[in-house]
């Protein structure tokens, strides 16, 4: 009674994110019966109504809410468990052996701090492999999650840490990074007042949560598109100090003097029994 199958929560999954069973059968490629007959009989074995249905069409009940969240973090567990193990065991890397990391990064973060870490662990006897892979805006916290990632880089206040076990690396202020030749890149400091709602330059939106925040500023899917739209001068951004190794000569980078400090740490689930994971943050701690 107290045991779900992944088949089932899948199946749930669908119906609950899409709200119409027609759409998930689909997105599962199955016919609609089936599926409302299984949802029917994990409704009857948990002893709860999971979703309400009537002539306007599907809602979650409070039950469904919570099944809905836990589900999800339990289908993350077991696709990351499956991730994790064939890296361990070298399916799918180059030689097919060795054992392989992968740490997920904020696209152009952090850089001299990631290129002092690979290099130091690359020089420690039995090094696994470390596949670098760079990842958008906060989206480092869900590569962990869901297996993507053995570790991360990941920036407070910007990133979550809950949940995950970390160290803490560096401390920086933060840049206005503008275009180089816009009137406050003039200036040798700025504060947070002076670049909001800046008419002629509105702050670059990247997504969270699935979708973007409300705005005026362009919806920005990676770094070169940012880049590229600030020498435009279409937009502005802010980012840790660090952000000038990426810079273009189109840009300029003045010190916002109010905004919070960001602290960089390297961060890995916390029930990680990892010996290459914990040898990579003994190097990373130690920088």
């Amino acid at each position: 009674m107290d045991t779900l199958e992944s088949r089932e929560l899948r199946y749930f999954m669908a119906v609950a994110e899409e709200l119409h069973f027609g759409r998930a059968a689909e997105r599962l490629g199955m016919a609609q019966p089936p599926l409302s007959r299984a949802i029917q009989q994990l409704e009857r074995r948990l002893g709860v109504r999971l979703l309400d249905r009537d002539r306007r069409g599907v809602s979650l009940t409070g039950a469904g809410e919570v099944l809905l969240y836990e589900g999800r973090a339990a289908l993350d567990a077991a696709t990351a468990a499956a991730r994790r193990t064939r890296r361990a065991g070298g399916a799918g890397g180059p030689g097919g052996s060795r054992n392989r990391l992968v740490l997920a990064v904020k696209a152009a973060a952090s850089h001299e701090l990631l290129q002092k870490l690979l290099a130091a662990y690359a020089a420690e006897p039995g090094a696994a492999e470390v596949e670098v892979l760079p990842s958008g805006m906060c989206e480092q916290e869900e590569m962990l999650r869901d297996g993507r990632a053995d570790v991360a880089l990941m920036h407070a206040p910007f990133n979550s840490l809950a949940g995950f076990d970390s160290e803490e690396l560096m401390t920086e202020g933060q840049i206005a990074v503008l275009p180089a030749g816009h009137p406050l890149a003039a200036r040798k400091t700025l504060s947070m007042a002076d670049i909001t709602d800046v008419p002629d330059l509105p702050h670059a939106r990247w997504p969270r949560n699935g979708g973007y925040p409300p705005g005026p500023g362009p919806e920005i899917h990676d770094q070169t598109q940012l880049a590229q739209l600030i020498a435009l001068g279409r937009t502005m951004a802010v980012f840790p100090e660090s952000a000038r190794a990426w810079l273009w000569a189109e840009h300029a980078a003045v010190p916002v003097v109010d905004a919070p400090p960001v602290v960089t740490h390297i961060a890995w689930p916390a029930h990680s029994r990892s010996v290459a994971l914990a040898e990579l943050v003994r190097t990373a701690a130690r920088l």
